[in-house]
């Protein structure tokens, strides 16, 4: 194991950011937000609605009257789905022309904060439309269920699902694709934001095409960037997840490590940071170890391992701008970057990691869809209970009072375990955000009927078993991986090697971390 440490002189940035993605997702408090000159006063720019459309005017989440998406475009298949909602595949009535929709529920839009993060995703897409690598956005609706945006259709598929599927890779792909990657970081900040939940299932490419474009999505996390801001709360995904974000100390310089996990995972097939658990992982992203000894990465070039090491720098004061990553010599186009096919065994690997994030994924879906509105209020009802000198923040004894006043059976063990893992910071208390995520995860993934749900989702014949068939059918259905990689995770879950996975080997998989998968010696 080595461990990188940047010999840069330190790069002075503005600090800055606000929602959160898996592994870590929760809603914060409300921030000012300075955009761009003459941007301030816009607001979402929704198609006038003529007066036959209109069913209501008031209390309206994006302060414009309610219009039926229908009577604009023509919904069609489903393309994916989150805890907020689903997107469809949507056709312009007039045109023709092929969108995506994605459409929010607001019975999931609990707080004020929930429907102001809305606002802020729709004006950032607004802001940034119009950048080559960055989705277009169209239009957004509201109806009486839910709010509608409207963008670009990415017919491509995930980036990294594309680097698989072509089965052969070298350095100078690995920097092309990565110098798109940081292209978009380097708008996005020139531009006043910050993305804050960078990952390769947020980089689309824009049709099937060898010349697609890549483009960055999902901007549910995104924040204007204020000057002089230091932002707090906890946001992101566990593996790509900054040190000082769980510090609760960042700015900008976030995304740069973020796009560096990228970086190593297109050189490697894994990420440079691993545990059973999301605390697990936490803790080595803090420790900073980077494993540069096991394959592929001896026959990796010093001029990319340099590269990953700057962008992987733990404090973000010395760690490497955006420019400056562009301006790199492995990174330029034409730089030291060879063409040499890396290790095949690289792809296999990237395969195994996320066809197994995506299975994993798709449980949690199941399991947030059955989340009542009532329990998620229900826990943000709970620390105010429990906070009782309002600190804002709860120690073990407030913890440990307030969950036996609330009648919670948890032991005094399992209280500290509660603790300890909400406890990221390490400074003996626990806020508001820390206590969500923490509750929020025990809550989904400890509760025998919401894992019963998600195991029933996938064994439709309720034989007791998810059997390799329809592990294959749902993640068919949901474009997860081929059969190879499906025996693959089948081996990995079912520990009794019957070759079907049952409910307690589910259950197992579901409370720990993905596996790493074999190492290439």
């Amino acid at each position: 194991m080595g461990i990188c440490v940047s010999k840069e002189k330190p790069v002075k940035s503005n600090a800055n950011g606000h929602r959160a993605g898996n592994g870590v997702h929760h809603n914060q408090t409300p921030i000012q937000y300075t955009m761009s000159p003459g941007y301030a006063a816009q607001l979402p720019v929704i198609p006038p609605a003529s007066p036959k459309r209109v069913i209501q005017k008031a209390n309206t989440i994006l302060g414009k009257p309610y219009e039926d998406i229908n009577s604009h475009y023509s919904l069609g298949k489903e393309l994916g789905r989150g805890q907020f909602g689903v997107t469809h595949l949507c056709t312009d009535i007039a045109t023709g022309q092929q969108y995506a929709c994605k459409s929010i529920s607001k019975r999931k839009l609990v707080t004020k904060s929930d429907k102001e993060d809305i606002r802020r995703e729709i004006q950032i897409m607004q802001h940034l439309s119009g950048q080559s690598n960055i989705v277009e956005f169209k239009g957004a609706y509201e109806d009486k269920q839910s709010v509608h945006l409207v963008m670009e259709l990415c017919a491509g598929g995930e980036l990294f699902d594309r680097i698989i599927a072509k089965g052969h890779y070298s350095e100078r792909a690995a920097a092309s694709i990565c110098r798109s990657i940081v292209k978009v970081v380097q708008i996005c900040h020139f531009m006043g934001v910050m993305h804050r939940d960078l990952k390769p299932e947020n980089f689309l490419l824009s049709d099937k095409s060898e010349k697609a474009l890549l483009k960055a999505t999902d901007f549910g996390l995104s924040v204007f960037i204020e000057e002089g801001k230091v932002y707090k709360d906890l946001v992101g995904s566990a593996y790509y997840v900054a040190p000082e974000v769980l510090r609760h100390r960042y700015g900008k310089e976030a995304d740069i490590w973020s796009a560096g996990v990228m970086l190593y995972i297109l050189l490697s097939g894994v990420p440079p940071f691993w545990a059973e658990t999301d605390k697990g992982i936490f803790d080595a992203i803090v420790r900073g170890h980077i494993d540069f000894d096991s394959k592929p990465w001896p026959s990796i070039s010093n001029s990319a391992k340099d590269l990953v090491c700057r962008m992987l720098t733990q404090d973000p004061k010395e760690r490497i701008t955006a420019a400056e990553v562009l301006d790199h010599p492995w990174m330029r186009e034409g730089g030291d970057a060879s063409d040499k096919p890396i290790d095949s065994a690289v792809l296999s690997r990237m395969k195994q990691f996320r066809a197994m994030n995506k299975l994993k994924k798709l449980a949690l879906k199941v399991i947030a869809e059955n989340l009542s509105t009532e329990e998620i209020q229900g826990l943000k009802a709970m620390f105010t209970n429990m906070d009782t000198d309002n600190s804002g923040t709860i120690t073990y004894e407030e913890l440990k009072t307030g969950l036996a006043r609330l009648g919670s059976k948890l032991t005094e063990t399992e209280v500290k375990q509660l603790m300890e893992a909400a406890d990221v910071d390490g400074n003996g208390t626990i806020d508001y955000i820390e206590f969500i995520t923490a509750t929020m995860h025990r809550h989904r993934l400890e509760r025998e009927e919401n894992l019963y749900k998600a195991f029933q989702y996938f064994d439709k014949d309720n034989s007791g078993f998810i059997t390799r068939d329809e592990l294959e059918t749902a993640m068919k259905e949901y474009g997860m991986g081929d059969p190879a990689t499906i025996k693959e995770i089948i081996s990995e879950v079912d520990s009794d090697n019957d070759g079907r996975i049952n409910y307690e080997e589910f259950c197992t998989m579901m409370r720990t971390g993905t596996q790493r998968p074999d190492r290439l010696f």
